[in-house]
């Protein structure tokens, strides 16, 4: 990531030349829009916000941005509009309004609003009816990550239209991805793998309160369950590989193997009165996959079963 003065040279500001920065408008002030204006405000872009909420852009203000009086008028003040709202029912809700879609006309809107993928494909169709142009976009690291080298942006829609707007986004700081024209594409992505943490963290949840009824503390456990978390990046690498391949060969650790270690987990679980209908449910996968003549397969299997219509 450029620094600070590059961004600003290369944006026209503090440069020879004394061209007008470029300008960038952030509507929604939660936290991760704060931190999104922050990082614009800190590369230098005129950066203009509007909240739904009053006065939540006040130390934003104070800091440099332009505070609009109206969601239209904040995007009548900037080519791009970047929306990080709570979900589509949100974002819908502003710029949806006539008067907002009229402002957009023309201009170009970067949603990074997490939601469905259906949800992302609708708004892309409904801002091409409205002559809106539209990338979509997902943000997979936290809010501390952001205008730093370890954030991570996924975006999809039309790919001359994020390298038009790509500068200005890279002040974001990280890594930016452009996954294709399929305006739903990044929020397919961001869905699975947020699939991926929520499920993990549910997971540690539940060890937690476990391994609390037998009289382990949090502490105590927490370094061998970074040890599980470190085994795992290595089986993921290992199981898209043979999934994608139709390699499901369970030599060294087979389904059946799976199912045994998951009831010994509810039969813990319940012993101690603690809700197991977690470990239950990915008993019932592994039990399914079992009972369809996969028991001698790898748990990758069950990815498979999951996604099997017939």
């Amino acid at each position: 990531m450029s620094s600070r003065t590059e961004q600003q040279e290369q944006h026209g500001q503090g440069g020879q030349g004394g061209q007008q920065a470029s300008s960038v408008t952030v509507l929604g002030l939660g936290p991760m829009g704060r931190a999104l204006t922050t990082a614009f405000l800190e590369a230098g872009l005129r950066t203009t916000v509007w909240n739904r909420t009053p006065g939540r852009d006040k130390e934003l203000v104070e800091r440099g941005a332009i505070s609009a009086p109206s969601p239209e008028a904040a995007v009548a003040a900037s080519e791009l509009t970047v929306v990080c709202v709570v979900n589509y029912d949100a974002s819908d809700a502003v710029l949806r309004r006539a008067e907002v879609a009229k402002a957009l006309k023309g201009r170009t809107v970067v949603n990074l609003t997490a939601d469905a993928p259906d949800r992302s494909r609708s708004t892309a169709d409904w801002a091409a009816d409205h002559g809106v142009r539209y990338l979509d976009g997902a943000i997979m690291t936290p809010t501390d990550s952001i205008g730093t080298p370890d954030a991570v942006f996924l975006h999809s829609g039309p790919l001359e239209l994020y390298r038009e707007h790509q500068p200005v986004l890279d002040a974001l700081g990280g890594t930016h991805t452009h996954l294709g024209e399929d305006p739903g594409r990044a929020a397919s992505y961001e869905i699975a793998l947020l699939d991926i943490f929520w499920t993990s963290m549910a997971g540690y949840a539940h060890a937690l309160a476990v391994a609390k009824a037998e009289g382990i503390t949090a502490k105590e456990l927490a370094p061998f369950a970074q040890g599980i978390g470190a085994i795992l990046p290595p089986i993921f690498e290992d199981y898209a590989a043979k999934l994608d391949a139709g390699d499901f060969s369970g030599d060294d650790n087979p389904i059946t193997s799976a199912v045994s270690s998951m009831h010994h987990i509810v039969h813990t679980s319940e012993a101690h009165g603690i809700d197991a209908s977690l470990m239950r449910a990915a008993e019932g996968m592994a039990r399914r996959t079992v009972g369809r003549g996969h028991g001698a397969d790898g748990f990758v299997r069950i990815a498979e079963i999951l996604g099997d219509r017939g």
